[in-house]
Order: C-alpha cells, then sequence, then structure tokens
C-alpha cells in the first residue's frame, strides 16, 4: 500500500480519506458494470446462478442503467447484474459460421 498512516488522520481527515475511497470504489464498479453491459447483446442467449444457487437460463431482453433484464426459460423475468451473466455456449452453435460450404469445380 502507499503507507498512509491512518493513526496520524484526524476524524475529518479519515472521514475525507473515507469518501474519497468509497467515490474510487464506486467510479471502478460502474467501469465494469459498463464493459459487462457492452458485451451482450439483445437477443443473446445467457445463463446465471439465482439467489438459491440454481442455475438460470434465458434471453436478454434489455440492457438497463445497471442491470440486464433477462427472459428466463422457466417464463420468469429477471432483472442480473451483467457482471454475474454468462453467455451461453450451445452445442449446436458451436460451429455455426466457422464452416463455409464450397463446391469445386471440375
Amino acid at each position: 500500500m502507499h503507507g498512509i498512516d491512518l493513526d496520524a488522520l484526524n476524524e475529518a481527515e479519515l472521514i475525507e480519506l473515507h469518501d474519497a475511497v468509497v467515490d474510487r470504489l464506486h467510479f471502478l464498479h460502474q467501469q465494469k458494470t459498463t464493459h459487462a453491459l457492452l458485451e451482450l447483446a439483445i437477443g443473446e442467449r445467457v445463463v446465471f446462478e439465482d439467489n438459491n444457487g440454481q442455475t438460470q437460463a434465458g434471453i436478454v431482453i434489455r440492457r438497463n442503467r445497471k442491470t440486464v433484464t433477462v427472459h428466463g426459460d422457466n417464463a420468469r423475468q429477471w432483472n442480473v447484474s451483467p457482471q454475474l451473466l454468462r453467455k451461453e455456449k450451445r452445442p449446436d452453435e458451436e460451429q455455426s459460421g466457422k464452416l463455409v460450404p464450397f463446391s469445386r469445380k471440375a
């Protein structure tokens, strides 16, 4: 760390330091959320774990300011932090777009 001597700070200085730390942490969290939001497209399939630890899957239907709205396969709608979402890899999509058919001319 930078070697800040907390014992040497008075109450006002500690409050100022606290506010600066909270502001910086908020900024970093906002940056991560924005980056994660930009990585997701509407219509994309995603998976995440709900509050009970169950894996849920669904389709992104809306990108909000801080969350993503997901229409779950169970017909439930979820507002999820984009950092908790993973893009779903489906076996039929893994090869899609990678193979290009062509014909040989005789």
